[in-house]
């Protein structure tokens, strides 16, 4: 059984100073724009509501080596303030079992990505010192799971994880520990989650 998939760090592609081949473009240092932990995006301390202009930003959106988040445009780059992930999953859709489970994620912008190897999951500390999942966009950017997104992963993991340590105890005459979930034919490791505050 595939046993990747445990926490690292960046796995998404994107992110990173320009490379040789590419035009450095203007910094234009710090926008005066923030995006809050639960996915809300902020200007000039004003709440921004319209949602296709959330989706228009966040269409330049990019994160870089150093965890900085960056609004690319053709002409400038300007820095923005992300409080955690720019991104919330708010929804989960579940399709199989186990190694043949399809799991698709819609985030706060209403983008579907299929959690695998192009999207991974991924276990990180919030912005609040706590363990939280994230889930790998695009461009470096992250979505973090919203709490009943994480619970309706934590049943699947729940179901998955029994599956194993029965195979386990079966196969090796012991019993299996480890906690973690079937996605896109992958195994992701979910076990330090297990003691994470509620």
């Amino acid at each position: 059984m595939a046993q990747s998939g445990e926490a690292e760090p960046e796995q998404a592609g994107g992110g990173g100073p320009p490379s040789g081949g590419e035009r450095a473009l203007p910094d234009c240092g710090d926008l005066d724009m923030r995006i809050a932990a639960d996915g809300s995006w902020y200007h000039q301390g004003g709440r921004i509501g319209r949602t296709q202009l959330v989706k228009l930003f966040a269409g330049v959106l990019r994160r870089e080596e150093d965890g900085s988040h960056w609004l690319v445009t053709p002409v400038e780059r300007c820095r923005v303030a992300v409080e955690d992930a720019p991104f919330l999953a708010v929804e989960a859709l579940a399709e199989g079992e186990g190694q043949a489970r399809r799991l698709r994620l819609r985030t706060n912008i209403d983008q579907w990505i299929e959690v695998g190897d192009a999207h991974p999951l991924r276990i990180g500390q919030a912005h609040d010192g706590q363990l939280r999942l994230y889930a790998a966009v695009e461009r470096g950017l992250e979505a973090a799971l919203a709490r009943p997104v994480w619970y309706q992963i934590l049943d699947l993991a729940l179901a998955d994880s029994e599956t194993a340590a029965n195979e386990a105890a079966t196969s090796r005459g012991g019993q299996g520990e480890a906690i973690g979930l079937w996605a896109g034919g992958r195994w992701f490791d979910l076990s330090p989650l297990a003691g994470a505050p509620d």
